[in-house]
């Protein structure tokens, strides 16, 4: 966690009723021949311009790196921070040697990485043990700003039924140690071993997610509530939700989408606590079946709808959540720029979608890494 995504948020968002939102991107440093992952991180922090390091960190693994937005009410501050950071980022590989990828996981087979030398992640490594992912696990991290922590529970009640949705918009991971794994997103399998991984459950009260958090780590599930893995949670530090389910974006444009909409999202369950309207409880176990299936086929297949349990084909029901989210979109100004930048991921196909097309194009998986590096930088 970076910390610069998640401050408090601003006056004027109270004052207008609108949210702040910002952004944490996890991105895989690779050889630029091979495009296997390398441990490279310490080479990559030293050549990050010092402007910006307070925006850049390392993550789990030491072929990985995380950047973080500073939260804005605008989307287009979003697209210039996303912008600016990934660039130098990638520039600051490049000097180091290696490449900068947005992609969940290592399409190329390699020896894994080292984790990162820190007390907290050697005990991870310790108790955990060959949980350890491969070469790198990359997500995507949206903030958006809460009142208070009750309204924050109440929000990730009326929230989880609709993050499958954005798991399967999300999906950049098909291939891993050299093959195509029939999955969207690997990552999402992959990071499936952790034992707090899961779909956030239903919560009576904040006192009630404080104790299941006291229980997972008397359990040893968890070290502490940093490890809380729900696919949507309160920060430990700042007063918003986090949602984390979906593959890092493999561009700002993908990137942009995501945080409109998570951010609408957010807005929407705002209203229906406001207005007193109870959040669908959707079954623990259906919603775990509806996430398998985001990761499995992703934009390109079939999806579970979660109000009645049938299965129906993923742009049908992206195009339903996003309608139901155009209230708040509206409100926000972003009706427009999503509009446009759904009919791109309409006509570009997800991210997983594009690393196969490559493929099938070239026959190489250095042509997909190559591809996914273009996006990276934009």
């Amino acid at each position: 966690m970076t910390g610069q995504v998640a401050e408090a948020p601003s006056e004027a968002a109270g004052a207008t009723g609108l949210l702040t939102v910002g952004v944490e991107e996890e991105f895989l440093l690779v050889d630029p021949h091979t495009g296997a992952a390398v441990p490279a991180v310490d080479l990559v922090m030293e050549q990050v311009p010092a402007e910006l390091r307070g925006q850049v960190e390392r993550e789990f693994q030491t072929s990985q790196i995380e950047i973080g937005s500073p939260p804005g009410l605008e989307l287009s501050s979003i697209r210039h921070s996303l912008g600016v950071l990934r660039r130098a980022l990638a520039d600051a590989a490049e000097r180091a040697g290696v490449r900068l990828l947005a992609i969940g996981t290592g399409p190329v087979d390699g020896p894994v990485p080292p984790v990162v030398d820190k007390p907290r992640f050697d005990r991870m490594v310790e108790r955990f043990r060959l949980l350890v992912p491969g070469p790198g696990n990359n997500g995507m991290h949206v903030h958006v700003g809460v009142p208070d922590p009750e309204t924050g529970v109440q929000v990730l009640n009326h929230v989880r039924p609709w993050l499958p949705m954005l798991h399967a918009m999300t999906t950049n991971s098909p291939f891993s140690r050299g093959e195509d794994t029939g999955y969207a997103s690997w990552r999402s399998v992959e990071w499936e071993r952790w034992p707090s991984v899961a779909p956030t459950p239903f919560l009576e009260s904040h006192e009630h997610y404080q104790r299941l958090i006291r229980q997972l780590i008397s359990s040893g599930v968890m070290l502490d509530e940093g490890m809380l893995y729900w696919y949507a949670r309160l920060s430990a530090k700042y007063p918003t939700v986090e949602l984390r389910i979906g593959d890092v974006c493999p561009s700002v444009d993908d990137a942009v989408l995501v945080a409109a909409l998570v951010r609408a999202l957010v807005a929407t369950a705002r209203a229906d606590v406001e207005a007193g309207r109870p959040a669908l409880q959707t079954d623990h176990h259906l919603l775990v079946g509806a996430h398998w299936r985001a990761a499995h086929d992703g934009l390109e297949g079939d999806a579970v709808d979660v109000t009645t349990g049938e299965v129906r084909p993923a742009w049908e029901l992206l195009d339903r959540f996003v309608e139901r989210l155009r209230p708040a979109l509206e409100q926000h100004g972003d009706w427009a720029e999503v509009t446009d930048l759904l009919g791109g991921l309409r006509r570009h196909g997800s991210g997983a979608a594009r690393q196969r097309a490559v493929y099938e194009r070239a026959g190489q998986l250095t042509d997909v890494v190559q591809d996914v590096a273009r996006q990276t930088r934009g």
